[in-house]
């Protein structure tokens, strides 16, 4: 199959033509006093009948691993001519040391745009938009990613190109110090947006400012990191035996194989690296005290307050999703009580957000004029007390589950989305068949459990508040949020090199 891309003028002609097609469409109906097809009569949504829900299954696919240690699994699915794949490498930017905060992302990021030994950057740029093709590849808190897209009929050329990225990147010096400048970039605009000051300044309050989880780049760690740094990092992570590779699509899983094996099977694994590397265990720095950012300019408040949650593998997760539900949405307990009939606020929620293998956080917040910021918080952390202390009704946990359920099915829509999930279980080391265990619990869950879910891991003890806005318009202040003791006032000056 021969694979063209329309040229812009190309394009531009087929769309004066569709619209050239409606548009004569229309004005025969219009001619011959026909019009289109419409409802004779609007259903109210309580007469809406809908099939059930289709049950979730897990695709066939295979799992094997090579002997250097490299997981693989490999999922057909042959409904189009496409072919994509996932690697998941163990390491993450909570590894990189903390005078060197940015490492881990300068490595992920140019070990894509620096090109690999045998395919310099421009060659590959080129070769990849040729194809409509793409190789991507990153690194986030937890893990690190790469990732291919190519038609069925590219996949040898571009799978090559996959591999060389992982095995053999050049991280040329010009792309190092590209990428430098960028986040230096960053970090001279980051104070210019109140709500990415709100998250940074939030996430540091419940970690702590050094921890791995709330680290920011700055001028002076960034100076800190050469290339033989950004070598060391990759060296010392990048292995078969620390990363799993998933493929889905359109392919020989025979041939795929061999195609996996030839290309990975003589990479040297690294005997001494482990599976797991530990952090330290993550402990709340601050509690119970009221933060403030002065922004004299903005004319709202942007509010955040919360504490350290818990992991997804916690006994509580499906009631505590059904806590998320009722407390969020449209017809939430904080849209409708905060927001529309107390009226204060522009944006209000509350959920719990657990992770993998570190302690999430529960998180609330919102944005409302600065009059009423000490009226907004005191009025949100009223509805989570509410939904601590008193058992939420039957009809709440009926329409809660079901939400939950219904949008449940979204994240197994392809067998790209299911494999994913599959591979981030294995990832983590959760069992399998987690998210049927998850769903189960989900549909069983009664009014109880939700209430003393809600009651063991929503601490108001533990709360800490953070406001950026304008103080001086903040009234009443925020003192009477904590009697007796005063608000902190937050430093976000940027450090230059020296600082």
């Amino acid at each position: 199959m021969q694979w063209t891309v329309p040229t812009p003028r190309r394009f531009a002609k087929r769309t004066r033509f569709f619209i050239w097609a409606i548009a004569v469409f229309i004005a025969v109906l219009v001619g011959t006093g026909r019009q289109p097809a419409m409802a004779n009569q609007a259903l109210h949504y309580t007469e809406l009948e809908f099939p059930p829900l289709p049950e979730i299954t897990i695709p066939e696919y295979t799992q094997f691993t090579l002997d250097n240690g490299l997981q693989v699994y490999l999922m057909e699915d042959h409904e189009l001519p496409l072919v994509s794949g996932t690697a998941y490498i163990y390491t993450g930017d909570r590894l990189e040391p903390g005078n060197q905060v940015g490492l881990a992302s300068i490595v992920g990021e140019v070990m894509r745009t620096g090109g690999t030994t045998t395919y310099p950057a421009n060659e590959l740029n080129e070769f990849l938009e040729q194809r409509a093709a793409s190789v991507e590849t990153g690194i986030g808190t937890t893990a690190g990613s790469a990732g291919f897209s190519t038609l069925t009929e590219d996949l040898p050329d571009v799978f090559d190109r996959f591999a060389a990225v992982l095995r053999e990147p050049a991280f040329p010096q010009e792309k190092l110090d590209l990428a430098v400048r960028q986040r230096e970039g960053s970090i001279a605009r980051r104070n210019d947006d109140p709500e990415e000051i709100l998250g940074r300044e939030f996430i540091k309050l419940v970690y702590g400012e050094t921890s791995p989880y709330a680290r920011t780049v700055e001028y002076g760690t960034l100076n800190n990191i050469s290339r033989d740094d950004v070598v060391s990092f990759y060296q010392q992570y990048y292995a078969p035996n620390n990363m799993m590779l998933g493929i889905v699509g359109d392919f020989d899983p025979t041939e795929m194989r061999s195609r996996i094996e030839q290309a990975f099977g003589d990479w040297q694994l690294n005997p001494d690296l482990p599976r797991r590397v530990s952090v330290g265990p993550v402990i709340q720095a601050q509690r119970s005290r009221v933060f403030m950012i002065d922004q004299p300019q903005l004319s709202q408040s942007y509010v955040q307050l919360g504490h350290l949650g818990d992991t997804l593998d916690s006994p509580d997760y499906a009631a505590l999703s059904v806590v998320n539900e009722v407390l969020n949405g449209l017809g939430g307990r904080l849209v409708n009580e905060v927001r529309s009939r107390q009226g204060l606020a522009y944006l209000v929620y509350a959920y719990w957000s657990p992770q993998f293998d570190y302690p999430g956080v529960f998180i609330a917040g919102g944005q409302t004029r600065s009059e009423a910021t000490v009226p907004f918080i005191q009025a949100t952390l009223a509805e989570i007390e509410r939904v601590r202390t008193t058992p939420i009704s039957p009809e709440e946990l009926a329409q809660a589950q079901e939400s939950v359920l219904n949008s449940f099915v979204f994240n197994f829509q392809t067998p790209g989305q299911t494999l994913s999930r599959v591979m981030r279980y294995d990832l983590y080391d959760y069992p399998e068949d987690f998210i049927f265990q998850y769903r189960r619990q989900l549909e069983a869950v009664t009014v109880e459990q939700v209430q003393q879910a809600a009651a063991t891991h929503l601490k108001p003890e533990d709360i800490v508040t953070l406001v950026v806005g304008n103080q001086a318009a903040i009234q009443p202040p925020l003192d009477v949020l904590q009697p007796g003791s005063e608000v902190t006032q937050l430093d976000i000056t940027i450090p230059d090199l020296q600082g």
